[in-house]
């Protein structure tokens, strides 16, 4: 059990035993809600390995290593976890360093050990097991279809991550340590009160709200986010399927915290994220009727059911930027638009 109940909503993601591939691709990743999967990686040897405690746990991590350097988050002890932005939002909370695994390992154990009672938070994110711990992933197979995605490890002590989001599909693997995940609905996106677009904190744009403590007087939105809030406890051999834009703000509670995760399915042609920053700068300012005509546009050529059919009334040659996905169809869109882009004046 964790050390204490959830703030918000008591609602739990569902969860289900651990599955087979063809029952994942299926029942779990097809439906795109969110899926605790008790035990799916139990018999992973990390697993094994953690069952010594912190000490075992890094020198199994440490035997990965190659001496390059992770990218490690440092936030003061003030700052409680909470990786985050400064008062003002012109900057943030804490700073990155360029530390070697063996030696991140070795300050969380001394914390650990020596029972620092504020230690600086300390955070790994999104190493990529094959540069970073080559022979992680064959020695930790995961058993489940996600398109070859490598497996990308988060290690760190007590943090808190802003409530984000990504855009691929994600599946996380608890493998030290106990984990609480406090996911939304893209939906929810109003409620959130979400931060600067072009100043985030670690790539995807975040929530100003903290889940842990949320400030109601200044966020009196977030009151209708938190009835639509799931919580998803992870212990170690856990895993956690959030399917791709589901916000989600993530806790670790313990001295050593080890997650694995693989991201997938993001489209080959790119983020759909420019395209609604182009269209804040060409559209969202226009004149009310203006504004109204495009909508019709975009319902027509990117929303409606039958968009990819549009240009059924053209012969294929003519096709050009209207054709179906393809890669060659993305480079001919990807060339119009640097030559749009680079003709337009400002007026």
């Amino acid at each position: 059990m964790l050390v204490e109940d959830p703030p918000l909503s008591h609602t739990r993601v569902a969860e289900r035993s651990a599955v087979e591939a063809a029952t994942f691709l299926a029942e779990v990743a097809e439906a795109g809600m969110p899926v605790v999967l008790r035990g799916q990686v139990r018999d992973w040897p990390a697993i094994a390995a953690g069952m010594e405690g912190d000490r075992s746990m890094a020198s199994y991590l440490a035997g990965f290593g190659t001496g390059q350097p992770l990218d490690v988050m440092i936030a003061a002890p003030q700052e409680e976890g909470r990786f985050f932005y400064n008062d003002d939002l012109t900057g943030f909370n804490f700073h990155r360093q360029p530390v070697a695994l063996h030696q991140l390992l070795h300050e969380l154990v001394r914390f650990s050990e020596e029972n620092v009672a504020a230690p600086h938070a300390l955070y790994a994110g999104s190493a990529a097991a094959p540069a970073h711990l080559p022979g992680w992933q064959s020695e930790n197979p995961l058993n489940l279809p996600t398109s070859g995605a490598p497996a990308r490890l988060w290690i760190g002590n007590a943090t808190r991550i802003a409530t984000h989001y990504d855009e691929s599909d994600n599946l996380a693997c608890a493998v030290y340590g106990r984990r609480r995940f406090t996911l939304f609905p893209p939906d929810q996106i109003g409620n959130l009160y979400v931060g600067p677009l072009d100043q985030t904190i670690a790539g995807p744009p975040s929530s100003l709200v903290d889940p842990d403590a949320p400030d109601l007087a200044r966020f009196p939105r977030f009151a209708e986010a938190a009835r639509h809030a799931q919580i998803a406890d992870l212990e170690p051999g856990d895993a956690l399927f959030i399917p791709a834009l589901w916000w989600h703000h993530v806790r670790a509670f313990d001295r050593l915290n080890v997650l694995v995760n693989y991201w997938w399915g993001q489209p080959d042609a790119g983020s759909p994220f420019p395209a609604l920053i182009h269209a804040m700068m060409s559209v969202r300012d226009l004149p009310p009727a203006a504004k109204a005509a495009w909508r019709v546009w975009f319902d027509h050529y990117v929303f409606a059911d039958d968009a990819a059919a549009v240009a059924a009334h053209l012969p294929a040659s003519a096709h050009g930027v209207l054709a179906s996905a393809n890669p060659a169809r993305t480079e001919r869109i990807r060339g119009f638009l640097l030559r749009m882009l680079g003709n337009a004046a400002p007026r």
